[in-house]
């Protein structure tokens, strides 16, 4: 007879209820070049969209002989570069200038808007698709087409040539393009919400401020972006009104006279130029979520 050896194995360990063991290596990696494929076109817009501000920061941080020596990286970096840009003359000033034309903008435009928005969308009155009509009518104009008289006007009349008012006051008396925009938006809040507010003794004004403006956020915040950033990167205006008073330029008007006085001097010109851009990048990151609910949203929530 032969002995059989019989060879005992201890039992694995149980696997408790809810837990998952890690995947393998070879499955992380299948897992992770499965989503590289699926999401190529993506990445390869995210970086033809990226590179050119990973440049603009590189360049930016080098030393003058290295910026112009066409190198990609730097081999020291120079941070001091942006205090440089700060120490400008003038350079702060153009900031304040953008800041509060691009804020009283923007501000100005909604509380304006906001109540003809709401009255083309839900008042109903005689005329009311003819005043449509005339609002879209003044997106089809140019603003160079009237810029001779208004500017005599402002000049002339009201003596506000050197300064941005010419450029903000205006934005007080209503937007096209966003009464537009916020009337498109507020045909999709239903007429219930605005009946059972007047059942309630809610007046018109208090209907607009208690019912409409927080339904509508990210309407409103969709068209305030939209302004913020026609305000804050406006050349023309500035241009037109505010050339003769270095006062009162904007950074987008400065940054020209800011490039031709270090022509030479690309890493202070892309530090210049990032600074300019760094206020936009942060706006839109921060309200990029009601941006992207206020353009694609049709309908109202619960």
């Amino acid at each position: 007879m032969t002995a059989t050896t019989t060879t005992l194995t201890a039992p694995s360990a149980p696997v408790r209820p809810g837990t998952r063991r890690s995947p393998a290596p070879a499955a992380r990696r299948r897992a992770a070049l499965h989503w590289i494929a699926v999401h190529t076109v993506a990445i390869a817009a995210a970086l033809f969209f990226l590179l050119p501000f990973v440049f603009v920061f590189l360049t930016a941080v080098m030393s003058d002989s290295q910026a112009m020596s066409g190198a990609l990286w730097p081999t020291e970096w120079h941070w001091s570069n942006y205090a440089e840009v700060f120490r400008t003359p003038g350079f702060l000033d153009w900031w304040r200038n953008s800041l509060m034309y691009a804020v009283l903008g923007t501000l100005f435009t909604l509380c304006s808007s906001i109540p003809v928005a709401y009255a083309l969308a839900k008042f109903r009155f005689r005329g009311r698709r003819t005043a449509m009509l005339l609002v879209i009518s003044t997106m089809m104009l140019p603003p160079q087409v009237v810029v001779v008289p208004m500017y005599l006007v402002w000049a002339q009349q009201f003596h506000l040539s050197g300064s941005l008012w010419p450029l903000i006051i205006p934005m007080a008396f209503g937007d096209a393009y966003s009464i537009f925009l916020l009337r498109q938006f507020l045909l999709t809040i239903p007429k219930e919400y605005l009946e059972s507010a007047r059942v309630d003794g809610c007046g018109e004004f208090r209907t607009l401020l208690r019912i409409i403006v927080p339904m509508a956020k990210p309407g409103i915040a969709a068209v305030a972006l939209f302004q913020f950033f026609y305000c804050w990167n406006d050349y023309f205006g500035p241009q037109i009104y505010a050339a003769q008073n270095p006062g009162a330029w904007t950074l987008s008007y400065g940054l020209e006279s800011f490039k031709s006085a270090h022509s030479v001097n690309w890493n202070l010109t892309m530090a210049a130029t990032l600074l300019v851009m760094a206020p936009v990048i942060i706006v839109f990151f921060f309200a990029q979520k009601a941006f992207v609910e206020g353009v694609t949203l049709t309908g109202v929530k619960g």
